[in-house]
């Protein structure tokens, strides 16, 4: 089975990337054959952006990002969302990659479940 789950939220201010990615982990552990994808999209794409000072009472993006891609999950980024955001320079966290809308077509096309937080 393939998984996409699609974050359209910031790393922090709300729970739904941290709830995305808890989720991610939970099925890579508890349904290893199944491939899970992540697209980050609008203020998700600051998921994907390195040594982030995480706030007090918060839980860490970047780490949870970092056992997602470690257990083989594909971690994508929105490009454009990235430029609009003064991002298109930055580095990300190894493993995310800068994409567009057509990887992320071909990802919910090939997908079985489709999940957005």
């Amino acid at each position: 089975m393939k998984i996409l789950l699609i974050i359209n939220d910031a790393p922090y201010g709300t729970e739904k990337a941290y709830n995305a990615l808890r989720l991610a982990m939970n099925i890579q552990k508890e349904s290893p054959d199944t491939e899970v994808a992540l697209f980050l999209m609008a203020d998700a794409v600051g998921c994907g952006i390195p040594n982030q000072v995480t706030p007090s009472g918060y839980y860490n993006i970047e780490r949870m990002i970092k056992s997602v891609v470690s257990r083989g999950s594909k971690v994508k980024a929105c490009g454009t969302c990235m430029d609009t955001r003064g991002f298109a320079e930055i580095k990300l966290i190894d493993g995310v990659e800068r994409s567009n809308m057509k990887e992320l077509t071909d990802l919910t096309l090939e997908s079985d479940k489709v999940i957005t937080f």
